[in-house]
């Protein structure tokens, strides 16, 4: 198995009990490999199970603040595209996360350390992992941000406020709706860009990004919060 300090240093947090590490990193084809030599061996897919929820708690929670003004319907459509297999995964991926995972021979030659299903369960089993070493909302709070809503928001994963601001928009005729730059600030491997939104000529948000797309889905939201608003 890899070693497991330097997982540590890539996800941020230490382990009291490394087992349960160890646990969240082991696949089922594993223990079905070596089961005889080792009867306490434990896969990670109660982990997972319990993971999910944790997610799902914590992601809800952050939606719930965020987006003030957005109906439950809109907020569980960004659930489902951050709680996702192809989400998780792409987080998972950034840890390196598969490359630690205990696998057995055959799940491991097919590439399994590399496919989604497998790597976004083991994403949750983590999770699962840090809550119940760390016994703090707070360390599992920031694992969550750092690795899961951060390493979304800048990504085509994350909701697309561009896609559900036109079909807002659409709603009442054709209308038009343009994205214009309006800055661009910082050294060019930091740049800070601005956008705003405008709906027939009159703007109805502005965001900031590290890119333009994701500055444009920060003017969307704004634009959708105010129109929310403005329905209410």
């Amino acid at each position: 198995m890899a070693n497991l300090t330097d997982f540590e240093n890539i996800i941020g947090y230490n382990f009291t009990n490394i087992e349960y590490l160890k646990t969240a990193l082991t696949h089922s084809s594993y223990v079905n490999e070596n089961k005889s030599k080792d009867n306490l061996l434990e896969d990670n897919e109660r982990f997972e199970f319990f993971g999910d929820a944790i997610i799902e708690f914590y992601i809800s929670e952050y939606l719930f603040n965020k987006y003030d003004s957005f109906p439950e319907g809109d907020m569980t459509k960004l659930r489902a595209s951050m709680v996702c297999e192809k989400s998780l995964a792409e987080c998972a991926k950034v840890i390196h996360l598969g490359e630690y995972l205990r696998m057995g021979k055959g799940e491991s030659r097919s590439g399994g350390r590399e496919r989604a299903s497998i790597t976004s369960d083991a994403f949750e089993a983590l999770v699962a992992a840090i809550y119940i070493d760390s016994g703090d909302e707070k360390v599992v709070r920031r694992f969550i941000n750092e690795h899961l809503i951060k390493g979304l928001e800048n990504k085509d994963l994350f909701f697309d406020a561009k896609t559900r601001l036109q079909e807002l928009t659409q709603r009442n005729g054709n209308n038009s709706l343009k994205y214009e730059l309006l800055s661009e600030s910082g050294p060019a491997h930091d740049k800070v860009f601005e956008i705003a939104a405008f709906l027939n000529g009159f703007e109805i948000g502005r965001g900031r990004g590290h890119s333009k797309k994701a500055a444009q889905q920060k003017a969307a939201e704004e634009a959708i919060s105010r129109i929310n608003k403005s329905n209410n």
